[in-house]
């Protein structure tokens, strides 16, 4: 994979504080593939998204139902996409916002970077370290059987627990810092779970944007890549 910042894969020049390119790094997950880019986007890169995100993004706060109790999500977020791309999980369906600018470039340079064809992006906002993520995988059938997952990080910096399937007892810790990407492919979904604690010590927001492809066809993975030059 290579390094591509969200300008130089749309148009402009890089600006100089974007400094020497990064590169992924592989993570040591069994029967797993995870990569990590601690500086795919420069701080001031990051810092200016996350500012137009935090305005610009139509935010809302949906309602949970769990054994016959209702509550709300201990965090904000939205859906945006291409048509067609509606989204279920735990009862809750996101239809697709059009693309805003800022999200239609970050994907361009997601995309530049991954070789990987996203249709879609799900943007959380944690608003401090008390929102959270619980125990999950993004693994529902319209996501294919070997979906790559693109995590761009924004803002505070929190911790991405991993576990394996069926072990409750053990989990390995991600630090997900400003600015990074983190990809996973391959068999993870089907093979681990992740989640994003609570944090009472962290006072300050973070934005997080988990890019997708929707296949009208769930079984067919392999239509996600295109050759890229």
């Amino acid at each position: 994979m290579k390094y591509v910042t969200i300008f130089n894969a749309v148009s402009a020049q890089p600006p100089a504080e974007l400094g020497q390119p990064t590169t992924d790094q592989a993570l040591d997950f069994a029967a797993a593939d995870i990569r990590f880019n601690q500086q795919f986007l420069s701080a001031a890169v990051a810092t200016a998204l996350m500012n137009e995100l935090q305005t610009k993004v139509a935010w809302q706060q949906d309602a949970l139902t769990l054994f016959g109790k209702t509550h709300m999500l201990p965090r904000l977020h939205q859906w945006y996409g291409d048509k067609g791309t509606a989204y279920k999980w735990s009862g809750i369906e996101m239809r697709p916002r059009p693309w805003l600018p800022a999200l239609r470039k970050l994907r361009n340079a997601v995309q530049s970077h991954t070789s990987v064809l996203f249709n879609c992006v799900l943007v959380n906002l944690y608003r401090d370290g008390r929102d959270c993520m619980g125990w999950h995988a993004d693994d529902e059938a319209v996501l294919g059987k070997q979906p790559v997952i693109a995590s761009i990080s924004l803002g505070a910096e929190r911790d991405l627990l991993l576990r394996r399937r069926g072990s409750h007892s053990k989990s390995q810790c991600i630090s997900l810092n400003h600015g990074s990407l983190l990809i996973m492919a391959g068999d993870t979904q089907s093979n681990w779970q992740h989640a994003l604690p609570r944090r009472k010590h962290v006072a300050d927001t973070r934005i997080n944007l988990t890019f997708r492809y929707i296949s009208p066809d769930s079984a067919a993975s392999h239509n996600r890549y295109f050759d890229q030059e």
